[in-house]
């Protein structure tokens, strides 16, 4: 007999080139920055990374497979939206998040300043503690694509523990 476990771990990792624009969307915060992300929503890649990493605890899928850029009901979506419908989608399966921890990678936008709020921010789509939300920057050392500052990138992973009954 095999029985569910009672946590389930995931990862999610996305990256997004930048483009045109005055702002980036990160940890669901509005940054202002001298480019914008190419992307068919917001292109939050913290939002997006911990999207898939939700999902993928559970076996899910991927964000691609619960959004696809194919669907003009995302274009320009809010990744908050995103973040929350996932949250049900466990919700509904008797699962909640224990905890997340997202780094995101990039040369700039500096992060750091931004990441009380964008940890205040995850926690409330969440509905979860503060202090079960990590968010934290590295950069590249000017190596790779967001070294060259071509891009952005996030990796996030998250704990999921079943729902109190």
């Amino acid at each position: 007999m095999t029985t569910t476990p009672a946590f389930r771990i995931g990862q999610g990792f996305d990256v997004h080139a930048f483009g045109e624009g005055d702002h980036v969307m990160i940890g669901g915060v509005r940054i202002p920055h001298t480019q914008g992300v190419l992307a068919h929503s917001d292109g939050d890649v913290a939002l997006h990374a911990l999207c898939d990493a939700m999902l993928g605890a559970l076996a899910l899928g991927d964000i691609g497979v619960h959004f696809p850029p194919s669907d003009d009901r995302w274009k320009g979506a809010d990744s908050r939206a995103l973040l929350r419908h996932c949250n049900t989608l466990l919700a509904e399966r008797g699962w909640r998040v224990g905890n997340a921890d997202v780094t995101v990678i990039c040369e700039r936008p500096k992060i750091g300043p931004h990441a009380q709020a964008m940890r205040e921010t995850i926690a409330d789509d969440l509905d979860i503690a503060l202090d079960c939300i990590s968010v934290k920057a590295t950069t590249s050392e000017k190596l790779g694509f967001t070294g060259r500052g071509e891009g952005i990138a996030a990796q996030a992973a998250c704990l999921l523990v079943r729902s109190a009954d």
